[in-house]
């Protein structure tokens, strides 16, 4: 665990100031230096925003991702029965964990993550002591590793929203570890996928370039819109580190995937339409220097979701008000940025919050 003054030294070690720091993160100078000087607790988030401004982990992370992904891409591991006493489970009871995971990740649209993680986190809690002590055929298994895997996802989807990214990293490592019980590569490349945005967003781009590599490359057997939605996150990855041609390359690659899409889909993949890829097309424009002509694409998708998805549209404001920012068009980026703080008051989201702050810093006084 990081203390202030560990925080404090590897900022002086990385030449910056305090203001510097503070204009890196979405937390104030006056919160940075109570933090750093013991008044007050290194929470994860503030240790996960200094690892992100100084590209540098700060603290023991709960397992290496890369090394998890080579074992995934590698790993033949049989599933692991329980058979230790305990009832035996059935179908039904798989049914019913199935179609609660659905229920879950359809409310992740509408509902806050401090209002639905803590459900979720249960859920997860209980699924996995399910598997650990109830006895069930092998069929019967591969469904409930299955479910427990989506569950993981999930929960490490929420836990991400909410800033707290080292307890998402162990939700996604844990649902590698399912899917794998499973014998579900496609699932295992959806977690390792899911920790490659993570990691894009808060770590080394270049991590997480390798990452979404990986998941890919491990998932010869998914369906052309889980390619797709796979392909996204190496192009985000590669656009944060900097990589114009293979954004380029991989965005090429979503639009050809996403046309060869069919009826036998996962329902995870139920997000997933045109106006969600123009959003990452337009993001990747932003990170790749050409905001001008991410506008129309960002302004076309915002306009297709429902105001209930607040917390999505208030995301995506976001984006769009940062492209109006880097183009010069300040009023169009205000304007974006009150649009986004009404919606953002309607849904809270620790993500949606930073994003919001940080584009505010683009704009002069």
């Amino acid at each position: 665990m990081s203390t202030g003054a560990d925080l404090r030294a590897a900022r002086e070690a990385a030449g910056l100031s305090l203001n510097r720091m503070a204009e890196r993160t979405h937390f104030t100078k006056a919160h940075l230096s109570m933090v750093e000087t013991g008044k007050r607790s290194a929470v994860p988030d503030v240790v996960a925003a200094y690892e992100q401004a100084l590209g540098m982990p700060l603290s023991p992370a709960p397992g290496d991702p890369l090394r998890v992904a080579h074992e995934w891409l590698v790993s033949t591991s049989p599933m692991a029965v329980q058979t230790r006493s305990g009832r035996k489970v059935g179908n039904s009871l798989a049914s019913e964990l199935e179609a609660r995971v659905v229920e879950l990740r359809h409310l992740d649209d509408t509902v806050s993550s401090d209002e639905l993680g803590p459900v979720i986190f249960k859920e997860l809690g209980e699924a996995e002591s399910l598997i650990r002590s109830a006895s069930f055929t092998e069929p019967v298994g591969r469904r409930l590793f299955t479910a427990v895997g989506e569950l993981a996802q999930l929960a490490g989807w929420v836990a991400s929203d909410a800033g707290e990214y080292r307890q998402a990293e162990r939700f996604y490592l844990s649902g590698v570890a399912a899917a794998n019980g499973a014998h579900d590569k496609v699932l295992g490349a959806q977690l390792l996928s899911s920790l490659s945005y993570q990691t894009a967003n808060v770590g080394n781009p270049a991590d997480a370039a390798l990452l979404a590599r990986s998941a890919i490359m491990g998932a010869q057997e998914a369906t052309p819109l889980v390619r797709t939605l796979l392909l996204e996150r190496v192009a985000w990855a590669s656009a944060k580190a900097g990589d114009t041609e293979a954004t380029w390359r991989t965005l090429d690659m979503v639009d050809d995937t996403y046309e060869r899409r069919g009826a036998d889909e996962p329902e995870w993949t139920y997000w997933l339409n045109r106006a969600e890829i123009d959003v990452m097309a337009g993001r990747c424009l932003i990170e790749l220097g050409a905001p001008g002509k991410a506008a129309p694409l960002l302004s076309s998708a915002i306009a297709t979701y429902p105001a209930e998805h607040a917390r999505e549209v208030a995301l995506y404001l976001s984006w769009l008000a940062e492209s109006h920012a880097r183009a010069g068009e300040f009023d169009a980026a205000r304007e974006a940025l009150e649009r986004g703080r009404s919606y953002s008051s309607a849904m809270p989201s620790a993500r949606t919050d930073a994003r919001l702050d940080a584009v505010q810093r683009l704009l002069p006084c």
